[in-house]
């Protein structure tokens, strides 16, 4: 079977990579694409948009793709699916109506509300005056949430009613989201831990993945501001096998059960973001209608079944009859980004060392990064003044050996992943591998699983 992966990201990386080492799997596209999947091993970059919905189908047509992945949001919510079974094409993705659950957050907390699932308390305005005096009879902090797509940085914690006013003002106004902004959601700030939870739906059967953790905060400490993600690690230990039990029968199944019943059966993947409260009591901060991005990563490294066959086996309502396999083994994602990111950043630097962070247990998953194919020929090997890592070890100029530069291209550049017996040491694999990956004003947070690390340490 050939598979056409549709996206640019790190999470379209590794659902290529991970497709690619499927039985079922003869050969993988992704549209457009990025230098990491370039680089892959029966893998092969298109150069089409993932908005051009005709360009895509016909190209599946004319190469006989037997299954189209969709990676990023928007398409499924501009209705990709929908288009691509029109045309009698096998899509792994939510229909336009069943990827409202991304798309608007209003509809969502509405759904939430109708079918008894826990989430947060929340009101949802259009209008700056109603908005603002519905924050001042709250606590803080308040959560200030845009209604549509942005990005993954529509979210803002207020801290105090100025910040509220502030962020509600910049929303309503269009200034900060545009039309994504003019509707708004605020809600009750919930504390505990949160957990990435992510399974395959076929509009009946919810097959969960392994669990996650991410890190959306810039900077260490989870200080600044809210970015795509800076970092995942996978298994979360906060979801335990009381709280996956309660996860899956107060969230996941209920979920799937009401779309249905409302006329919008949900296939596709389908991402919780969690808050677990410490009695272990789950509520939904938000719903992806795609695979998480970093979680992708880890997941992905940790996943040994064939994720083309399971979202075959969706798309012929065979769920039910699929389990998955796992290494036992623990995941952690590092996301290495471009100076400035989530604000302004500069692009288009070489980025060397990419070969020597590439270790059997640890693997660089590419995001923001373009290839040029003007070599600058083999480099490995320490020469008189070479530079060296952390570990002691040589830092190639180039990380190319041959086949081409590798240029930053996005703000999230590259999610060095690494895989240990616990998550301590997939952290020292993944740490170990970023050190030795480089570019002009790279930046990365230095403490990413510390939730995990500090229960691993009995702290």
């Amino acid at each position: 079977m050939k598979v056409l992966v549709t996206g640019n990201g790190g999470r379209e990386h590794a659902l290529a990579w991970r497709a690619s080492l499927g039985e079922s799997v003869s050969q993988v596209y992704v549209a457009p694409g990025n230098a990491g999947t370039a680089l892959e091993p029966n893998v092969q970059n298109v150069p089409i948009a993932v908005d051009d919905f005709a360009g895509l189908a016909d190209f599946a047509k004319s190469e006989e793709v037997g299954l189209t992945i969709v990676g990023p949001e928007a398409p499924l919510v501009d209705g990709f699916a929908d288009y691509f079974a029109e045309r009698g094409l096998r899509c792994f993705g939510p229909s336009r109506k069943a990827a409202q659950l991304e798309g608007s957050k209003a509809f969502t907390k509405a759904f939430l509300k109708r079918w008894d699932i826990p989430t947060a308390a929340s009101e949802t305005f259009a209008a700056l005056v109603d908005a603002k005096a519905y924050v001042r009879e709250c606590p803080m902090p308040v959560v200030v949430k845009a209604d549509g797509l942005a990005a993954g940085k529509g979210v803002i914690i207020a801290q105090t009613l100025a910040e509220a006013e502030a962020a509600l003002e910049s929303m309503l106004s269009g200034a900060a989201f545009g039309d994504a902004g003019r509707c708004v959601v605020v809600e009750e700030f919930l504390r505990g831990e949160e957990a990435s939870f992510i399974a395959l739906c076929d509009g009946r059967t919810t097959l969960p993945f392994a669990s996650s953790q991410d890190h959306k905060a810039a900077f260490d400490g989870d200080a600044g501001p809210n970015t795509g993600g800076m970092g995942a690690y996978s298994p979360a230990p906060v979801v335990s096998d009381a709280v996956h039990a309660r996860i899956m029968d107060q969230i996941m199944q209920p979920t799937l059960k009401g779309m249905a019943a409302e006329g919008s059966p949900y296939l596709g993947f389908l991402y919780a973001g969690l808050m677990i409260a410490e009695d272990g009591s789950p509520k939904v901060i938000e719903f992806n209608c795609r695979f998480g991005d970093p979680e992708a990563q880890p997941v992905m490294m940790r996943l040994k079944s064939d994720l083309a066959a399971l979202c075959s086996a969706a798309l012929d309502g065979a769920l039910g009859s699929q389990t998955l396999r796992w290494d036992k083994r623990a995941a952690l994602g590092v996301v290495m980004a471009s100076g400035g990111y989530p604000g302004d950043y500069a692009t288009g630097h070489p980025i060397t060392g990419l070969d020597a962070a590439e270790t059997p247990d640890c693997k660089v998953f590419h995001a923001g990064t373009r290839l040029t194919r003007e070599s600058l020929g083999p480099t490995s090997g320490r020469s008189p003044g070479a530079k060296v890592d952390s570990f002691g070890d040589p830092i190639p100029r180039s990380g190319d050996l041959g086949r081409g530069t590798v240029l930053t291209n996005g703000g999230r550049v590259l999610c060095v992943t690494g895989l240990g017996g616990s998550v301590t040491q997939a952290c020292e694999k993944a740490y170990r591998g970023a050190a030795r990956i480089g570019w002009h004003d790279a930046r990365y947070r230095s403490d990413i699983g510390y939730r995990a690390l500090a229960r691993e340490a009995g702290g």
